[in-house]
């Protein structure tokens, strides 16, 4: 371990840790793991994407997917709010920015990391569970590697998955859609594993994804060439806050680009926001009855139903209350009016489409503004992450990725694994 580029490290006890595709503290932690990276300097190289950045990722080879968010200092947009230094992170597609993240959402970031980690720690084949967004990125980069995914969205979900990749393309990925929300898609994907040669690709515990979303902290802080006062962001899980907060821990312990940490804001959409309600009570635990009323029916009111996630990762160590906690930060609950608003704000100030979720983080900087919580000469790092739907739908077709199995709700009750592990293994042996 003494050479390696990394290890990993147990947040709450401390454990080092060799990474054999590890995501849980082998002491039983309930924690996440940490990257701790041999250099503590950061390069920036150029021309390998998001690879430009290889040395805070948790993989020893890149693969050839020029894919990276860019940074901006907003005109239009910030001046209409009256802010002096909004820098934005956009991740998505948008040919005049030079930024062509196909399927228009910054989870295009963690797909590639997860799956070179896969192929270099353990050679076994990811299963992904989401309610759209993650899935489809992990099929785009299925689509152009060839590396194989197992896929599981709700079947309400599953008009998100689409690549602009022709179908003779889509051999590599196994799609599944189920009855229910993303929690049953989840649930079913700890099922899947069970059967051999497959592996969880980990969701906030696979640190080649926060890594990978980190690339947008890290994209910024060489634009800004100092770190933000406050960062905003909206959140299902969190764990692209929580990857902001590693990243920015990092940032500081280079030297080049400031010692505060950033205050770090994050947003939910009501009326499914848990983790809001928990941290508005200043409880460090999701109280289901309290924070979670009625959620099937919330969760279908909700402008932006991607960032609907039942088990957020907000109690565990290392996880959003921390992060929220130790940088002073703050959470807004946002209404889908407030969503809509701002959506259109932004669109007619900065000339691109958003993501519903990207409205969300739009309008809580918007109340952080009319609140005074931010000043008008603050640096703030606005993270949109996702948009650009419609410029990709005017120089791209859409192709729908076919579903090899449906689970419905007659099987709820128990999984036909028998039938699954079967149609898996005819799948492995086309690859």
């Amino acid at each position: 371990m003494k050479n390696a580029k990394y290890h990993l490290e147990c947040f709450e006890g401390g454990e080092v840790i060799t990474d054999r595709y590890t995501n849980t503290c082998p002491e039983g932690h309930d924690s996440l793991l940490r990257t701790v990276y041999k250099r503590k300097r950061i390069r920036r190289l150029s021309g390998w994407g998001m690879f430009n950045y290889i040395d805070w990722l948790p993989v020893e080879e890149t693969l050839p997917i020029n894919v990276s968010p860019i940074t901006y200092k907003s005109d239009g947009f910030g001046r209409e709010i009256g802010l002096k230094n909004l820098y934005i992170s956009f991740s998505g597609y948008w040919q005049e920015k030079s930024v062509f993240m196909k399927t228009c959402t910054f989870k295009e970031l963690e797909a590639p990391p997860t799956f070179q980690r896969a192929k270099e720690k353990c050679e076994k084949i990811l299963v992904v569970a989401s309610a759209g967004n993650t899935s489809r990125a992990f099929a785009e980069v299925s689509s152009l590697t060839g590396m194989p995914v197992v896929a599981v969205v709700p079947r309400s979900c599953i008009y998100r998955m689409w690549t602009t990749t022709e179908p003779e393309n889509h051999d590599s990925i196994f799609l599944i859609s189920r009855d229910g929300d993303y929690s049953d898609a989840i649930a079913t994907s700890k099922e899947i594993v069970k059967i051999g040669g497959l592996i969880e690709e980990g969701g906030v515990r696979n640190v080649a994804r926060r890594d990978g979303m980190g690339v947008v902290e890290l994209e910024a802080a060489f634009f800004m060439k100092v770190l933000p006062d406050y960062y905003f962001q909206a959140v299902g899980s969190g764990t692209g806050a929580i990857a902001a907060w590693e990243t920015f821990i990092r940032l500081i312990e280079d030297g080049r680009f400031g010692e505060k940490m950033p205050r770090i804001v994050i947003s939910q959409n009501l009326p499914f926001a848990p983790m809001f309600s928990a941290w508005q009570d200043g409880r460090a635990e999701i109280i289901a009855d309290k924070d979670m009323r009625n959620a099937e029916d919330a969760i279908k009111k909700m402008y932006a139903d991607v960032l609907s996630t039942r088990n957020p990762p907000y109690s565990i160590k290392g996880g959003v209350y921390d992060m929220l906690a130790s940088t002073e930060g703050k959470m807004y609950g946002i209404t889908n009016e407030e969503c809509m608003g701002a959506k259109k704000l932004f669109e007619s100030e900065e000339g691109i489409d958003l993501d519903p979720a990207a409205s969300v983080a739009v309008a809580s900087l918007i109340k952080a503004v009319d609140e005074g919580f931010v000043g008008k000469k603050d640096k703030i790092l606005l993270n949109i992450t996702g948009g650009g739907y419609k410029r990709l739908k005017k120089e791209f077709k859409m192709y729908e990725i076919e579903e090899r199995m449906e689970i419905k709700s007659n099987s709820l009750g128990q999984l036909p694994l028998d039938e699954i592990e079967r149609e898996l293994k005819e799948f492995v042996k086309a690859l």
